[in-house]
């Protein structure tokens, strides 16, 4: 390089170096949990940084003096809200094409603000604005404080005098920096929903995400964990950080670390061909993202998450959903009313506190009768039910059970009246084929006209009578050959995200009517698990897989993120429908009662023996259910990594009371015993350990008492030697 070059070459270095004016005096400031911290602060440029995500910092003002020595040419400090635009090379939470053509937005702090909301729940607002474009961004910050969780939701304004297109528009955005990330995230399919993935992190990105726009979490769901520091995922060791999305609809996660072995986590609705058009002076809010942070591996990381979802995250909060007879498997589309009255005797005869009709109860022109038939047409079948629902109903509360229903109002029969109506209202694009899947069509709900139906089918339903308490919410399939007759053609992009505000509209609409109704998100099963329509339902439908003996690995993993007072889980008949596997009667109850238990299947082929033992195991699960629904989750044994045992127990938040769950899911042969060494409890406080679901003492320790101590550093070890072989042990403290 000659003399001249080189000056050159410096002096374009100096200009980049110093083309930022140190204007802006530096600040840092927190968002603070009872035992966590999230750090941001402001650099003399007026970028807000993200500083720090974890243990408690109380001198923060130290972080306006940090340096990372990171060359600016090679790209900016990680931003608290990373953009395209500056020396940002990294995937941006936010792209932006401006009406001028202007693909840069380089976000610079305007303030912040910090509301007490309530004496748990504190909140921070911090407001960005472009440097060259009238465009703001703002950020909230909510921390839940004794349960360790941080949401975050960002809002998009456009104050430009014309409209902006976003590409990227990620909810949240996090920078961390460890030696090692393990990823925990969830995988599967229709009936083996919730499998769990561990991932080392190398360096460049890697991504999962949905592309379905319904049933969106069958396949992967928008959680993930985050191990530092630590190649191995452990329960109860290490530093855990976990994340949940809140969204209904196409979502992606990006997790990406660059040359400086920096981690970038992107999480929000998919930039997949889902261009959004922002109009001048509209606003976009995205949705929330739920953090949490554990010193106690991934054990406490759940248990943050749970506490947070049954106290702020999910509809139901503490409000459990009663157990109840699905009639589903028991009947499909083929029942009367005996037969439907029938089911309810035995409902109550077994204890059980609510029957649940399922799909097959409407259409006359096109009587549903399969599923090929009458979707779409809500009125009751008067040959199958020529009394009505409320007969129904209000026979169920003479038996002193409740009365639910199933509905789709999202789907459509082609063989339906309503699509005879109104054949534009479906999801199609022009002069593609309008793909069937399970013979029907999804409903439009970006079309406000289709919002109303669909809100009036519910509205409708529940005041078939007065005797309803429960909605079985279901959703079929998934969206192809996307397209919208209502949407014009330049916002045909805008689909994905207007189909799920949409379907939003429609739940706030019936929730401010329908407060106390029950209502369950299933989507063919574990297709809509997320805390977006948590928010709306007081449960979901964990898999359509009933089958006890896979739903310990699909339960498992849902239990991750999910708390168990969101799970249906139901006994299911043997052969099972799904799997044709046959499991012991007490192992399917064993399993179901570490969820919302529940039955799936036909009373009538049932002996009266076999009647006689699931009335006794419905009345001892009520006698623990509390336990489930509000105490901590601590998994004692993995079941992918405990030598085929698998243990996991609930603890009151007093500690004074536990119910554990054992089970063996392989053969044994007559050498391996396990050992479950307990956890959760108070090592001084003496417990009792009662066996339940059995006529005698099977194991040495049943009926004993022992300090807590013991219980968690010696354990118990029952005698399992067969598959099936399960215990369910009630703990509680000798005063």
């Amino acid at each position: 390089m000659n003399l001249s070059a080189l000056i050159i070459s410096l002096s374009f270095i100096f200009h980049s170096f110093c083309e930022e004016t140190a204007n802006v005096d530096p600040i840092a400031f927190s968002i603070n949990t009872a035992d966590n911290s999230m750090v941001l602060g402001v650099n003399s440029n007026g970028e807000v940084l993200f500083y720090h995500y974890g243990g408690k910092v109380k001198d923060v003002d130290m972080f306006t003096k940090y340096k990372s020595y990171k060359r600016t040419d090679h790209g900016m400090e990680p931003h608290a809200y990373n953009t395209m635009g500056g020396r940002a090379f990294n995937e941006p939470a936010l792209r932006v094409t401006h009406m001028n053509g202007d693909l840069n937005t380089e976000l610079r702090y305007v303030s912040h603000t910090v509301k007490k909301v309530s004496e748990n729940i504190e909140e921070t607002i911090v407001t960005m604005k472009d440097k060259a474009q009238d465009f703001v961004v703002t950020q909230t910050y909510t921390a839940h404080i004794q349960e360790n969780v941080i949401t975050t939701q960002t809002t998009i304004q456009n104050n430009e005098a014309q409209p902006v297109t976003l590409h990227n528009y990620y909810a949240s955005s996090i920078s961390l920096k460890a030696k090692s990330f393990l990823l925990t995230h969830l995988w599967g399919g229709w009936a083996l929903e919730h499998q769990v993935s561990h991932t080392l992190l190398t360096h460049g990105t890697k991504s999962f995400e949905s592309r379905k726009g319904i049933r969106t979490t069958h396949t992967e769901n928008p959680t993930f964990m985050l191990t530092l520091d630590s190649e191995v995922f452990s329960e109860d060791h290490g530093e855990v950080i976990a994340g949940a999305l809140a969204w209904s609809g196409n979502f992606k996660m990006n997790f990406e670390i660059d040359e400086f072995d920096r981690l970038t986590v992107l999480s929000g609705p998919n930039p997949y061909a889902a261009e959004y058009h922002l109009d001048s002076k509209k606003s976009f809010k995205l949705p929330m993202m739920v953090y949490t942070y554990s010193t106690k591996g991934a054990g406490q990381a759940s248990r943050n998450l749970h506490d947070w979802a049954r106290n702020y995250g999910t509809q139901g909060k503490k409000n459990q959903v009663p157990t109840l007879l699905n009639s589903w498997e028991g009947a499909y589309f083929t029942f009367d009313a005996p037969l439907l009255k029938q089911m309810m005797d035995d409902t109550a005869l077994m204890g059980l506190e609510m029957f649940v009709l399922d799909d097959g109860w409407f259409g006359n022109k096109y009587p549903r009768n399969d599923d090929k038939n009458g979707l779409g047409d809500w009125q009751v079948n008067v040959k199958k039910l020529p009394d009505g629902i409320d007969d129904l109903a209000t026979y169920a509360h003479s038996k002193g059970i409740k009365f639910g229903i199933w509905i789709e109002p999202e789907m459509v029969n082609e063989k339906s009246e309503l699509y005879e109506k109104h054949p534009e209202w479906i999801v199609q694009a022009p002069k593609r084929t309008k793909h069937l899947t399970r013979h029907q069509f999804v409903l439009d709900l970006s079309n406000p006209q289709v919002q109303d139906f669909v809100y009036t089918v519910f509205d409708e339903t529940v005041q078939l009578s007065t005797n309803i308490d429960y909605i079985k919410w279901d959703a079929n399939r998934h969206i192809e050959n996307v397209g919208s007759t209502y949407l014009t053609a330049d916002k045909q992009s805008h689909f994905w995200v207007d189909y799920t505000l949409g379907f939003y509209s429609v739940m706030e609409r019936i929730r401010a009517k329908y407060p106390k109704i029950q209502v369950q998100a299933c989507a063919s099963g574990g297709g809509r698990v997320e805390y977006g329509a948590l928010k709306y339902f007081d449960e979901v439908w964990t898999s359509d897989n009933t089958e006890a003996l896979t739903r310990v690995s699909i339960q498992y993993g849902m239990s991750l993120f999910y708390p168990a007072a969101a799970m249906g889980s139901h006994v299911s008949a043997v052969p099972n429908h799904q799997t044709d596997n046959r499991t012991p009667l007490k192992f399917r109850f064993d399993i179901a009662g570490t969820g919302r238990m529940g039955m799936e299947l036909q009373p009538k082929t049932m002996t009266d023996a076999e009647k006689a033992e699931a009335a006794r195991y419905i009345e001892s699960y009520k006698t623990y259910r509390d336990i489930v629904v509000e105490g901590d989750l601590y998994r004692i044994a993995n079941p992918s990594e405990g030598k085929g045992f698998y243990s996991l127990m609930y603890v009151s938040k007093d500690k004074t009371r536990a119910v554990c769950f054992c089970y063996n899911v392989v053969y044994q042969a007559r050498i391996m015993r396990p050992k479950f060494r307990l956890n959760g409890l108070d090592a001084d406080m003496s417990y009792t350990v009662k066996e339940l679901n059995v006529d005698k003492k099977r194991h040495w320790f049943d009926g004993e008492t022992f300090t807590g101590g013991f219980l968690m550093e010696q354990g118990i070890n029952p005698d399992f030697q067969k598959l099936y072989d399960s215990a369910v042990y009630l703990l509680e403290q000798k005063k």
